[in-house]
């Protein structure tokens, strides 16, 4: 078979076929009386072969070795495609994404698309300071849009830099919450925690609210505990269990007495959150700790009920509890009083 038509069959080009030959990778067996290359059948499943490895990312080197060489491991070979494969891919993805970012500021002259690419690759940077400076520099207002922000925030590790980028974040308008909807599925907790304390700062809306509630079920307790927050500032009262559970474990409980305290503005929620501590208070085997914070729960809630269960707590049979209770009573019974927050160790003096 002549080079033409191996060429047609194959489709490798005559010129590539001629490179081949030159490297000795595929040479053809014969020759034509007028000396044209003719090639055999055999020479066919070896060009097929050369095909077949190139398509797995190797170079030609690699490949006449592969061919020419018996014993060759294959596994470790490989591996290592897999290897430089994933590398190339990520490299790919990062490009990828600057590239939509740039697009998302929709920059009207070469100068915004070059500030732009400075301000994200700072972002980047294995600085801190740099990273700080550069969040601090409104970078919405340099032609960043809010979902580079957004991923920037959600990789920042460093608390200060996390900061900035959150404040940077709520002057270009807050997440979108459908950007922080796949970092919420991370198996990473770290990244999840990162992605609900961006979502407690986005904008109100009904994608929010769904977000929010999805990750009371979060495995994560941090994660858990910040969407309750939230969604008890937004007055939804689907947070209250969760609330109150971190009351009674101590985790973040003056928050999560605040939030209560928001939702108990309503007369209904008011009446079942009061229910709620009231079962608590009366769980055998809380310690005195606990029990104060549900005290400490209590008094942050407008609700007159909460003012007799004071009165009842100041009796306790446990002396720091009674002590407390009675401070926390004449907080509220006292001039200015109804409500607020008192911290323990004032109340036990």
């Amino acid at each position: 078979m002549l080079i033409g038509e191996v060429a047609r069959r194959s489709g490798v080009s005559a010129r590539m076929l001629r490179h081949y030959d030159s490297l000795g990778l595929v040479s053809p067996s014969g020759r034509t009386s007028g000396g044209h290359r003719e090639y055999s059948g055999a020479d066919l499943r070896r060009l097929l072969h050369v095909e077949s490895l190139r398509s797995l990312g190797l170079t030609l080197r690699q490949v006449g070795a592969i061919l020419d060489r018996s014993g060759f491991d294959p596994q470790s070979l490989i591996a290592s495609l897999i290897t430089r494969t994933e590398a190339r891919i990520a490299a790919e993805r990062e490009l990828l994404a600057t590239l939509r970012h740039v697009a998302d500021a929709e920059p009207r002259e070469w100068d915004d698309v070059l500030r732009a690419i400075e301000i994200l690759s700072d972002l980047a940077s294995p600085d801190v300071a740099l990273r700080q400076r550069t969040a601090l520099i409104d970078p919405a207002a340099n032609g960043v849009a809010p979902d580079a922000l957004t991923e920037a925030a959600l990789r920042e590790s460093v608390p200060n830099v996390a900061g900035a980028l959150r404040w940077a974040l709520h002057r270009a308008g807050g997440a979108d919450p459908g950007t922080l909807e796949p970092a919420l599925a991370s198996g990473d907790p770290v990244v999840r925690r990162r992605a609900v304390e961006l979502l407690r700062e986005a904008e109100s809306s009904s994608a929010r609210t769904t977000l929010l509630i999805s990750t009371l079920d979060d495995g994560d307790s941090g994660a858990r505990a910040t969407a309750a927050i939230a969604l008890g500032e937004a007055g939804s009262v689907v947070a209250a269990p969760t609330l109150i559970r971190m009351v009674v474990d101590g985790v973040r409980d003056v928050e999560a007495s605040d939030a209560l305290a928001v939702l108990s503005l309503d007369e209904g929620s008011a009446a079942r959150i009061i229910d709620a501590l009231v079962g608590e208070l009366a769980v055998e085997g809380h310690q005195a700790a606990t029990r104060i914070r549900l005290l400490q729960a209590l008094v942050e809630l407008r609700h007159p009920t909460a003012t007799s269960l004071l009165a009842e707590a100041a009796r306790d049979p446990d002396a720091e509890v009674a002590r407390v209770a009675a401070a926390f009573l004449a907080m509220r019974t006292g001039p200015g009083g109804g409500g607020g927050r008192i911290r323990d160790d004032e109340a036990r003096r």
